[in-house]
């Protein structure tokens, strides 16, 4: 049993709202958390059985009609319930009437967005960060807008830190030992999706194409979003690549990175950046293993720059700054892979590289946003596969992977 640092963040929202909602990806330890968290005296129903699901359709009044507190599983799957909820938590506005959980992103399905607006707060459970892995805590993000030096403990190089990448947070995928039986899950996962929760989050005509896109979206990870070129092996125009990619984002399988833009520099890229929320699904797409990888590292950078983002993501969702997530490129090809942006408009730049050796030349793109953001640039940072912090100039470090997951 993992150690989730989201716990205490669901805990302190049931203290004082109405109805909080555990949301992310299957299988990523919502319904474990919140059997955890709640009360044995509490009714948990889960909308994974199809007779409670048929009930929660069919009248979805009646389905909470009397319910003190509940936790209620999997809700994308009868969305007409938070307007049922929303009803009954006006009437008694007691903090922790509900805690749900989901796998979709509720607030991207048109009639569940304005439900319960100001009654229900939303905290994100991601597969496993490293951090919880360990067993060690990170406050990386806040130590990097702090302009505090960067630090690592539990060193993590080479050849681990490609297991450690490849495997990805998924609970599951983690207690298998073999990389076929690994890759098994991941590829089970993402049939099961398209075969359950699809349906749920928006009305697919071509349903069977579904996982072919997928693998055609893992071939584009870490590149500039072309939703015709996507598309274009599927006999699929960019508006439906795009339709059905948003769905592969209200999932959490997928995310469109968009580019960090400012008055000052007119010459930047408007496209966004594709990536996948977890590097182990990524792997497993592309039929990466680590007997890949030590044959040709070419496989492992994009597959990197993937988990450097979905492990930022993870501890972002516990950090005290708020962020934006985007990347910078301009029309010179400057780039920065990820830009966080506070609500202060601070700036931290991470840059992601494989090898175990940094240059001036990977400080180009830094030094390009650097100059765009004025005195709002807090630090920057190239995350290599070393043991050694090394300065390069003013706010800008080469700094070891093993920072992301902190020391014990």
């Amino acid at each position: 049993m993992y150690s989730r640092f989201a716990k205490a963040k669901v805990e302190e929202a049931l203290s004082d709202t109405r109805v909080v909602l555990i949301s992310g990806p299957r299988q990523s330890g919502k319904t474990t958390l919140a059997t955890e968290i709640a009360s044995e005296k509490v009714p948990f129903l889960t909308l994974d059985d199809a007779n409670v699901l048929r009930s929660a359709i069919d009248d979805p009044v009646g389905f909470v009609r009397g319910l003190d507190r509940a936790v209620i599983d999997e809700v994308q799957r009868a969305p007409d319930l938070l307007l049922a909820i929303k009803n009954l938590v006006d009437d008694d506005k007691t903090s922790g009437r509900f805690l749900l959980t989901g796998s979709a992103n509720l607030m991207t399905i048109p009639k569940v967005a304005d439900s319960l607006a100001g009654r229900m707060e939303v905290v994100r459970l991601f597969p496993l960060s490293q951090a919880e892995i360990f067993g060690t805590k990170t406050r990386f993000i806040d130590e990097a807008f702090a302009g505090e030096t960067p630090n690592a403990g539990q060193m993590v190089l080479g050849d681990d830190l490609v297991e450690n990448v490849l495997s990805g947070g998924y609970p599951e995928a983690l207690g298998r030992t073999r990389w076929t039986r690994k890759q098994d899950w991941y590829h089970s996962y993402v049939d099961a999706i398209v075969q359950r929760d699809v349906q749920d989050v928006a009305q697919i005509e071509q349903l069977a194409i579904m996982p072919k896109l997928m693998s055609a979206l893992a071939e584009h990870a870490g590149q500039l979003v072309n939703y015709s070129g996507i598309g274009a092996g599927l006999n699929l125009n960019h508006v439906t690549t795009r339709k059905y990619v948003s769905v592969f984002e209200s999932l959490y399988l997928v995310h469109t990175l968009q580019p960090w833009f400012t008055n000052r520099l007119k010459r930047l890229t408007k496209s966004p950046k594709l990536h996948f929320l977890d590097a182990g699904l990524l792997a497993a797409m592309r039929d990466i293993s680590p007997d890949v990888v030590r044959k040709d590292k070419t496989s492992f950078g994009a597959i990197l720059e993937t988990f450097v983002f979905s492990e930022l993501r993870k501890i972002a969702s516990w950090s005290e700054q708020r962020c934006t997530f985007s990347h910078f490129r301009d029309k010179d090809k400057n780039e920065v892979d990820i830009v966080l942006e506070n609500r202060r408009g601070e700036v931290v730049g991470i840059e992601v590289k494989s090898s175990a050796t940094v240059s001036a030349a990977d400080f180009s793109g830094m030094r390009k946003l650097a100059e765009a953001c004025g005195k709002k640039f807090i630090q920057g940072m190239v995350l290599y596969d070393h043991d050694k912090v090394v300065p390069f100039g003013e706010n800008m470090f080469a700094a070891p992977l093993s920072c992301l997951w902190g020391s014990k």
